[in-house]
């Protein structure tokens, strides 16, 4: 099986806000491969990326950066056109699940439930958006992840200050309502559902810290659903993550009303990797260990 996979190149920290992460998450994976024996390489992906390719004479790429450039179509059209086989979802999936904006759109049309929300063109339309959305609402880039730029906010004055933050990391910024209850995740690997991780965590919501830094976040997997309710969750899971036209692997992120009714926020087309990820948790409850869940998001590019 080796030597049909051939060279192996894990593309990882990139251009994007979450350099770090990619980082983190490029060198797990890269020992996991080198743990199979795999003839593999490390590339720090910069904008000489499909030169430094050429030269290693990769037969394919494990995309490990997270964020724009590389969850957003970028570097899978740049690795099309140089015809190297990738991991995980290709330009179109990649580029509608990277916006929020769009993703919404989709799902809307799909009739996938998600929280209601409103465009943030100008200052203008913040009092606008309190009176439509209500409080608490988050406001966050429409084109950015891991939370990047992403406030929750409480009271009208502090709107026009987590606009600007969100603005930061480019035009395109959303108000979304809050929806005020548990947050689940659902990881995607080929055309399973992974068992369902319900979050916990003390600060104001689930932001850079708890997910990459904070020891404090609670992780319930077995999530603590009835397995007929998480059965249903874990469905529409892959409908939301067929409906962006995603695919190989990702992670589907939503919250549940006080109500239990599911609220879909964003895919995660490169899922983050590291110590503190939850698809390689979620593998773990499985039975899938880490060596063997990046194998297996390898194979599915074959």
């Amino acid at each position: 099986m080796n030597e049909d996979i051939g060279k192996v190149a894990v593309l990882m920290g990139g251009l994007s806000a979450e350099r770090e992460v990619s980082l983190k998450s490029g060198a797990r994976i890269l020992r996991a491969l080198q743990a199979h024996a795999l003839d593999v390489v490390g590339v720090d992906a910069d904008r000489a990326v499909l030169r430094r390719l050429h030269e290693l004479a990769v037969d394919r790429a494990f995309i490990a950066l997270h964020g724009r450039w590389g969850e957003d179509g970028v570097i899978q059209g740049a690795l099309e056109v140089a015809g190297i086989p990738y991991t995980g979802s290709g330009v179109l999936g990649s580029a509608l699940a990277i916006d929020k904006l769009r993703t919404k759109i989709m799902w809307q049309g799909a009739g996938i439930p998600t929280p209601a929300y409103r465009l943030l063109s100008e200052e203008t339309d913040l009092d606008v958006a309190v009176r439509e959305l209500g409080l608490p609402l988050f406001v966050k880039p429409s084109l950015e992840g891991s939370s990047i730029g992403m406030t929750k906010i409480t009271t009208q004055a502090q709107l026009t200050d987590a606009w600007r933050t969100a603005k930061e990391y480019g035009d395109a910024v959303l108000a979304e309502r809050c929806i005020e209850g548990p947050e689940l995740t659902v990881g995607i690997l080929g055309n399973e559902a992974l068992p369902i991780i319900r979050l916990e965590t003390p600060r104001t919501f689930y932001d850079y810290t708890a997910k990459y830094e904070a020891d404090s976040t609670v992780y319930h997997c077995p999530s603590g659903l009835a397995a007929e309710f998480e059965l249903a969750i874990q469905r529409q899971s892959l409908q939301a993550f067929r409906v962006l036209d995603c695919s190989g692997w990702g992670r589907v992120d939503l919250m549940l009303d006080k109500h239990n009714a599911p609220y879909f926020l964003e895919v995660n087309t490169v899922p983050g990797m590291t110590d503190h990820s939850l698809v390689p948790m979620a593998a773990r409850a499985m039975g899938m260990e880490f060596d063997q869940l990046v194998r297996r998001v390898l194979e599915i590019s074959l």
